[in-house]
């Protein structure tokens, strides 16, 4: 059976230099009948272990570290097993809500994970924060870019880590180069298309957005 994408949305709260924010994040749940991998395991392992079910998680990926994307990660680790991966310049951002506890493996630029057969590449795509990452799956034309990329512009530069000409970089250079039909799924809100946000690219820089 080919890989499919199951999605949930947790509820609960972003935190960072200062302030907090009610958010909903999308969980993405990417496998078939026997083994998953999840992206973003946020606020509410109880809600992602009842959509995983009876597979094996073969890892929780987080696209980056800020909280509301990671709080539910150890949580969920520790109920099924699976190997917390970060990119490693994250580290500084994960220690500010999980001091005790390490993430178990890195993500680097050009990884592949398989799940189902099916392949997940991931793509360095800092500016949202240093150590934000994308996943490319080609055979599902899909591409989750967590905070980096949303339907209508790039994810928010204004906060610590984070840097909007780098963003622009990380969009323009390696996600806009995917081919257009690429469903892009983000870490809150509606999914879109490459093909829909690339005209757009200019705009953003203009505005500084």
């Amino acid at each position: 059976m080919a890989a499919r994408i199951d999605h949930l949305v947790t509820s609960g709260t972003f935190s960072l230099d200062g302030g907090t924010w009610d958010v909903d994040n999308n969980v993405w749940i990417v496998g078939d009948d026997s083994e998953v991998v999840v992206i973003d395991a946020a606020h509410d392992a109880d809600a992602i272990a009842a959509v995983v079910g009876e597979r094996r998680v073969v890892a929780i990926v987080c696209t980056h570290a800020h909280d509301d994307h990671i709080d539910a990660a150890p949580a969920l680790a520790a109920r099924t097993g699976a190997p917390i991966l970060l990119h490693p310049a994250d580290a500084e951002l994960w220690k500010q809500t999980h001091p005790e506890r390490a993430p178990d493996g890195e993500l680097s630029d050009g990884q592949e994970l398989t799940v189902a057969g099916t392949e997940l590449r991931v793509l360095h795509t800092p500016g949202h924060c240093l150590g934000a990452v994308s996943l490319h799956a080609p055979a599902l034309s899909t591409v989750f870019t967590g905070d980096t990329l949303f339907a209508g512009g790039p994810g928010a530069t204004g906060r610590s880590f984070s840097d909007f000409p780098t963003i622009v970089e990380s969009i323009r250079d390696r996600l806009l180069t995917l081919p257009p039909e690429t469903v892009v799924r983000t870490g809150h809100g509606d999914s879109t298309t490459v093909g829909a946000e690339a005209p757009h690219l200019e705009e953003w820089i203009a505005r500084g957005h």
